[in-house]
């Protein structure tokens, strides 16, 4: 039950960011109007139009990600492909309890595997590629 009060938290937390990042990016671009308008003639236009360019750059540097949570560094992804290296036909279940797991964050892990050609399913267990 934790995890799911902390991911209901983290989706909350960033719902709410995203809903926060425009009003982030107009609050820089009204700041750089306003500091412009303090300037003269052509200094005040090189302003306002470097005010633009600088928030539209610091908008396209806020990192944008897919929903759910972050990719891991592959450690889980490795530790899975040595037991199935070592064992051909190993089962999601077999895997969680050598690895000391919950068999739920397999199913992140082994879809991905299989889709980049690492392993494949056969009936119920998972083999190295052939070749």
């Amino acid at each position: 039950m934790p995890d799911d009060v902390l991911s209901e938290l983290r989706g909350s937390l960033e719902k709410r960011l995203r809903e926060l990042e425009p009003l982030i990016t107009e609050h820089a671009q009204l700041r750089k109007a306003l500091d412009a308008l303090e300037g003269v003639g052509k200094r005040a236009e090189a302003t306002v139009a470097g005010a633009a360019k600088r928030a539209r750059a610091a908008k396209a540097t806020i990192p944008r990600r897919g929903r759910g949570r972050p990719r891991g560094t592959g450690g889980r992804a490795e530790e899975v492909l040595a037991h199935v290296h070592k064992q051909p036909g190993i089962t999601i279940a077999e895997l969680a309890k050598r690895m000391k797991i919950k068999p739920n964050y397999l199913y992140r892990v082994l879809p991905q595997l299989e889709k980049d050609g690492k392993l494949h399913k056969r009936d119920k267990g998972y083999h190295p590629p052939e070749g």
